[in-house]
């Protein structure tokens, strides 16, 4: 996203003469690598802007250096104790910044390079040709990629970020990007107002799966096709891959289980094989995470005996995973990453280790004691109907610093489960009060194991979830996420008909109810 800004940018200052490069994610790994400065001194570059990478590639900054090549280097990760010897560092977070913008993304960092190199080109006038042209561009033809940086890079959405992304989601509705326009029609957003969510949720995984299988068409090519033709075709491959990127995942995952049956640490998961494909790690680790509530470890082992891996953890976890692979740092090559998305190499003969210092940093940790889940206000299900929706959605956009509002609602009845692609679950759940009955759809995205047990069981629930929309046929109705789901603490209220079909009622009884009643 960042990449595809940048260039965008400058081509519209009236820079002619720009190449752009992106590593290849299985094969080069991520970062500023010095010999990709090598391969760019052959096509006589002499200015390089690095995007989102960069801030401890001290080798990388030397060779460009030693070649005559100035690095402009932009990122918004932590560096070392010293800082490479670039021509300039753009980084919030460098430690001497008095920007306060420490909650860029990487992409925003570029963001904020290419506006103030927009008002400098205007103040100085150094291409007076060039100067009403650049003057007359409207950023917000960047707020499309920068939105979806932003969203998926799970910054926080505060001060700048909340605004831009607010536009930014206006903006991708409307691009002018006739790839990014495809895949909108292509998800039957055409036409739709987008939410933080459609882009999180449906949109920016499609993207992201091109990198994670590193073939040859790449999320870049998606951003920068200018030809319609040739970009439904692009997004034709995007969605092949897609398919092939769900196989591997589902293999993996069915893989992963039979590994899992051999487990016997109880605070953490850490699974490796040579059978698990390097894009599909994170996305695995994820899923685990959410269903067995807990951190993973998930590692893709080569013929090296490598074993390169990937860490997830539940949205509800107190440590973070950099602390986690810090603590096991003498079994490690390297680690990095974020507070709940981290990554590792480990040599396959210190497994033993790697899983020692796990158990060891988590047992510390698991006696800190029980963590709640807060929710926002308890509500009922008249509450949350077409006019709420409305107003909920005109204060996003919700992400990481901004979340969406959680509900608590009590005493409800499971009428249905309906099982999902990938595992999830749709429950049909009723709600009785003041002698009416309330029926809404809810969603379980990788449910935990311990709720897919809970609804086997006949009873009343307590729920905690988001709201949203889900629109079907052009007809927009009102859903929860359930993020978490709980007997009630009172099993038969008083507001329920004593008709015996809520407790010691067996699954075959509850299903041949006479349809007066609740099923």
């Amino acid at each position: 996203s960042g990449l595809a800004l940048t260039k965008t940018a400058l081509e519209n200052f009236g820079f002619s003469n720009i190449l752009y490069y992106q590593p290849r994610r299985l094969k080069e790994g991520y970062g500023f690598h010095a010999e990709a400065v090598s391969e760019l001194a052959l096509s006589d570059v002499k200015v390089i802007v690095t995007i989102d990478v960069g801030i401890t590639s001290h080798t990388a900054c030397l060779v460009a250096k030693q070649l005559g090549i100035d690095v402009i280097l932009t990122d918004h990760h932590l560096p070392n104790e010293s800082l490479p010897d670039a021509y300039c560092v753009v980084n919030p977070n460098q430690g001497t910044c008095l920007s306060g913008l420490g909650y860029l993304s990487g992409a925003g960092v570029a963001f904020y390079l290419m506006r103030a190199l927009r008002r400098r080109l205007v103040e100085t006038n150094v291409a007076p040709k060039q100067t009403e042209k650049i003057k007359a561009w409207d950023l917000k033809e960047i707020l499309d990629v920068f939105t979806i940086a932003t969203l998926t890079d799970m910054v926080p959405l505060i001060d700048d970020n909340r605004v831009l992304v607010k536009h930014g989601l206006v903006s991708l509705k409307n691009t002018i990007r006739p790839g990014l326009r495809e895949l909108i029609r292509k998800l039957n957003f055409d036409g739709k107002d987008l939410t933080s969510a459609d882009v999180g949720i449906r949109l920016a995984p499609k993207l992201n799966a091109l990198s994670r299988m590193d073939l040859e068409v790449l999320p870049i090519h998606i951003y920068l096709e200018t030809n319609s033709a040739q970009a439904e075709v692009l997004v034709e491959k995007m969605f092949d891959s897609n398919q092939d990127r769900v196989d591997l995942q589902s293999y993996a995952e069915t893989t992963a289980e039979s590994l899992l049956e051999s487990w016997t640490f109880a605070n953490f998961i850490f699974l490796y094989s040579d059978q698990f494909h390097r894009g599909i790690i994170g996305l695995v680790a994820t899923k685990l995470a959410q269903s067995k509530n807990k951190p993973v470890f998930i590692g893709s082992l080569n013929s090296e005996g490598i074993i390169v891996g990937s860490s997830r953890q539940p949205d509800d976890s107190e440590t973070s995973l950099v602390d986690a692979l810090f603590f096991c740092g003498e079994a490690l090559n390297r680690s990095g990453g974020h507070y709940s998305a981290a990554g590792f190499e480990l040599p396959v003969k210190n497994v033993d280790r790697f899983i020692q210092g796990l158990d060891q940093f988590y047992n510390i940790e698991s006696r800190r004691g029980i963590k709640k889940t807060e929710y926002d206000l308890e509500a009922h299900f008249s509450d949350v109907n077409d006019n709420y929706l409305k107003w909920h959605y005109s204060m996003g956009p919700f992400g990481v610093g901004f979340p969406e509002p959680i509900f608590r609602f009590d005493r409800l009845r499971i009428e249905s489960v309906r099982e999902l692609k990938g595992g999830h679950l749709k429950l049909t759940m009723v709600e009785f009060t003041n002698n009416v009955e309330s029926k809404i759809e809810a969603l379980c995205f990788s449910p935990k194991t311990k709720i897919k047990e809970l609804i086997k069981e006949p009873g009343l629930f307590d729920i905690l979830g988001e709201i949203q929309k889900n629109t079907f046929r052009n007809k927009v109705t009102v859903q929860i996420l359930v993020k978490d789901l709980v007997k009630s603490t009172n099993s038969r209220p008083s507001e329920w008909p004593d008709d015996g079909s809520i407790d010691g009622a067996d699954s075959t009884k509850i299903k041949t109810l006479d349809s007066s009643t609740l099923q």
